[in-house]
């Protein structure tokens, strides 16, 4: 997260726009925090979209017409999203897609790994530790949950380096620091 992802993907996608190529792209319905039917970047960069529930319905949504296809959040769709990001690139569209590829433990977030297999060109971008300022490849998460998917922004997430980053949430979130005690004088 906060890495530019989305606006990335929002960027390519203007460019093929402008380059006169049919473009649909799509999101998850379950990512609705800055918009409904829109991509937005954390940068509030937007572009229109079209919401699906899994992966399967992009193949039915498609005009065949269509020449490249953007998904963003490709965390949120699942291994589905692999055999469907096949067919679209087997069937000659340039695909392009956005999401983790890493889960907030620091595991391999599916379907990202499997995705990066078939993919013809990667780009990872990296963000800034909150901590130290180094590039940050992790995505920390700061409220308590065990649930593998848990959609947030800014204040539920914020970018680690490797060696600041904590798998699963910080504990010293929830501990008090210890302060010098006041003592008394006779004491």
């Amino acid at each position: 997260m906060f890495s530019g992802k989305s606006e990335e993907l929002i960027r390519r996608l203007r460019r093929a726009k402008i380059a006169r190529k049919r473009v649909q792209v799509y999101k998850p319905v379950m990512d609705d925090r800055y918009s409904v039917d829109e991509i937005v970047s954390h940068a509030e960069q937007r572009l229109k979209a079209e919401v699906v529930g899994a992966a399967k319905e992009i193949l039915d949504r498609l005009d065949w017409r269509t020449q490249v296809v953007g998904i963003d959040e490709s965390n949120f769709f699942g291994n589905e999203l692999v055999e469907v990001a096949q067919q679209l690139a087997d069937s000659g569209k340039q695909v392009i897609i956005a999401g983790l590829d890493t889960d907030y433990m620091g595991r391999p977030f599916s379907p990202m790994p499997e995705l990066l297999c078939v993919a013809e060109s990667i780009t990872k971008a990296l963000a800034i530790c909150m901590r130290c300022g180094n590039p940050a490849k992790h995505n920390q998460r700061l409220v308590e949950s065990d649930d593998l998917i848990v959609v947030g922004a800014a204040g539920m997430y914020e970018a680690r380096c490797r060696r600041c980053f904590e798998p699963g949430v910080p504990k010293q979130e929830y501990f008090e620091f210890a302060r010098p005690r006041a003592t008394s004088a006779g004491t």
